[in-house]
């Protein structure tokens, strides 16, 4: 023992030890993550000599505790061994873990042996991280094969050329492996890979590898291979992908699995933009306008969320002669998941087009789309109005999107009528406070007697957000009003909804539409009969006390009208009117203290 290390620091340490050989999963648990403490405590060179070789052999373990301590050893774990000199003795344990049967585990492993390379120098790599990378790669079960394949490319330019040469073939037998887990490995972890490769060996060892993953029997190692397409073709020149990657690219476009086709229609533009403009007009075209008229609904919609990023790649008169008739099948598409795709997208073509195209052609499918049946095809298009509108003016648009927003605040489902709410605010913007007051301002009032409770606050809240967008002198004529006018209502929850709204919008508006206008009311409700009622006023009062106090005026206001009516309620029979006048009152006197 250590001269200067007493017992009880020894106690701790001992304790924590026993707890990674305890029985119980939650101790073990905790202790792993507290590693650190222990090595802390045992200091670099004793946890580099007794910590690291007991955490070697803890590999046979519950799959959570084997989880903790590969994302424990993968956080700067090397600050407690002596610094990144000794980086590489955490890669003992984590070879160990890069080798067990449960994938999260040996993700997390491979993810912790990359932290640490990059703090290991180009010795350290080659002396213990290859020897580790060469090992995993030729274990005997696939599981240690599987890890190894996300171990190259963060290394594969620290190192010396031959060495380089090695790896690309260890690589290219992952690539050729018997299981097919293994070669999925590979087709995932090739882009990465590819990318540091020179142009020499792209064309030499990545396209081999590539064209070897991209013909596999397995859909699962196939549709992994197109992020591997885009990294290859991003390396070479225009003339080089068509030689080299043209008839990679027509299988992969029109490959019999609906799952390679749908990852080639989710990466569709980013392929787009590196294979150079003559292959979009020759070839491209002709594949996204397929894959828009796919049999499977999921490649469908994931094409049409192309539309716009690849549009923007083309002619206009390309766009309107080969997108747009595509986009108007897809208008009356049988799949919802299609036409919801199509109408968060289809509002992106309308910059492209200028005004009279998008009124030609565009403006029917829209106000066909805001007819549509289903709620979140109509919400989508809605949602992005803001592109549309800067094209074409509000005008056009306003007399189809009207009688659409009037269903949609009448659907029978609360959450729909919960989400138009939520776009109140954004179209108030668009369509201007004349418009507006005409066609909306009754609908927005209409929520707060609506039967559910979530629509009314959330009506409360969208008057607050319309009083930010137009202005108070707007909310003192248009909404203020209405508000107090329902606090006479003889049915409660008008009244209770009266208190909630004041409640909402009072510290957005001047302490003079508050006494002139809202106060007198409150404090008439005070005295309702219904408790509910009168401890929301108590919580109505607090916030106006709070919003209002920082002024002389606020504070003049508070004493005389709001503290006598608290006073009042203080006394109250009912136990949470008590408590909130209470509170409420507790607060409004210290604005004056």
């Amino acid at each position: 023992m250590d001269p200067g290390t007493s017992l009880d620091d020894i106690a701790p340490i001992a304790i924590l030890m026993d707890e990674l050989r305890s029985e119980d999963v939650q101790l073990r648990l905790n202790a792993i993550h507290r590693i650190s403490t222990i090595a802390l405590a045992l200091g670099p060179e004793r946890a580099r000599d007794e910590l690291i070789p007991f955490l070697q052999d803890s590999v046979d373990d519950e799959d959570e505790v084997l989880l903790a301590l590969a994302e424990e050893l993968g956080r700067n774990f090397e600050e407690y061994v002596g610094g990144p000199e000794y980086a590489h003795v955490l890669l003992g344990p984590l070879e160990n873990l890069s080798a067990v049967e449960e994938t999260l585990v040996r993700d997390k492993a491979a993810e912790s042996i990359t932290k640490i390379s990059s703090v290991l120098s180009q010795t350290q790599i080659e002396q213990y991280y290859i020897p580790l990378v060469q090992r995993l790669s030729h274990g005997e079960w696939f599981t240690s094969r599987t890890s190894s394949c996300a171990l190259y490319a963060p290394v594969y330019d620290k190192v010396s050329p031959a060495i380089q040469d090695d790896l690309r073939r260890a690589f290219a037998a992952l690539a050729a492996d018997d299981t097919p887990m293994v070669r999925r490995a590979a087709a995932k972890w090739l882009a990465p890979l590819v990318k540091k490769f020179s142009k020499q060996h792209v064309l030499t060892d990545g396209l081999a590898m590539y064209r070897k993953l991209q013909a596999d029997d397995q859909d699962s190692v196939r549709l992994l291979t197109v992020e591997d397409l885009i990294a290859i073709a991003a390396q070479l020149s225009p003339p080089e992908v068509k030689t080299q990657l043209l008839k990679q690219i027509r299988q992969t476009m029109t490959d019999k699995s609906w799952r390679v086709r749908y990852m080639a229609a989710s990466h569709f533009n980013e392929l787009a933009e590196v294979v150079g403009q003559e292959l979009v007009r020759e070839e491209l075209i002709g594949h996204f306008v397929q894959l828009l008229k796919d049999n499977e609904a999921e490649v469908r919609t994931a094409a049409a969320g192309q539309i716009p990023g690849f549009s923007k790649l083309l002619e206009k008169e390309v766009v309107l002669a080969r997108i747009v008739p595509c986009v108007r099948d897809l208008c009356q598409d049988v799949s919802q998941h299609v036409r919801a795709a199509l109408a968060s997208q289809i509002s992106g073509l309308a910059p492209l087009l200028g005004k009279d195209a998008t009124i030609e052609h565009l403006l029917p499918l829209f106000l066909h789309l805001l007819k549509d049946e289903f709620p979140e095809v109509r919400l989508n298009i809605i949602s992005k109005l803001e592109l549309v509108n800067s094209v074409i003016g509000i005008e056009l648009l306003s007399e189809s999107l009207l009688p659409a927003i009037v269903e949609l605040a009448e659907d029978k489902s609360w959450r729909v009528r919960q989400a138009i709410i939520e776009y109140i605010p954004l179209l108030a913007n668009q369509l201007g406070k004349a418009f507006f007051d005409e066609s909306l301002g009754n609908l927005c009032m209409s929520w707060l007697g609506d039967n559910v409770y979530s629509i009314r606050e959330a009506a409360a809240i969208n008057l607050k957000k319309l009083t930010e967008v137009f202005g108070v002198e707007w909310a003192k004529e248009q909404i203020v009003p209405k508000v107090v006018g329902m606090g006479q209502h003889p049915n409660y929850l008008y009244r209770m909804t009266t208190v909630q709204a004041i409640m909402t919008i009072a510290p957005s508006l001047t302490l003079e539409i508050v006494q002139g206008d809202i106060l007198e009311m409150l404090l008439q409700l005070a005295g309702d009969p219904i408790p509910n009622i009168r401890f929301n006023v108590a919580k109505g009062l607090e916030t106006i006390a709070t919003s209002f106090g920082d002024t002389a005026e606020g504070r003049q206001l508070v004493q005389q009208k709001i503290v006598p009516v608290l006073e009042a309620l203080k006394n109250d029979q009912d136990a949470d009117v008590r408590f909130f006048s209470t509170r409420a009152l507790q607060k409004a006197l210290a604005l004056e203290a």
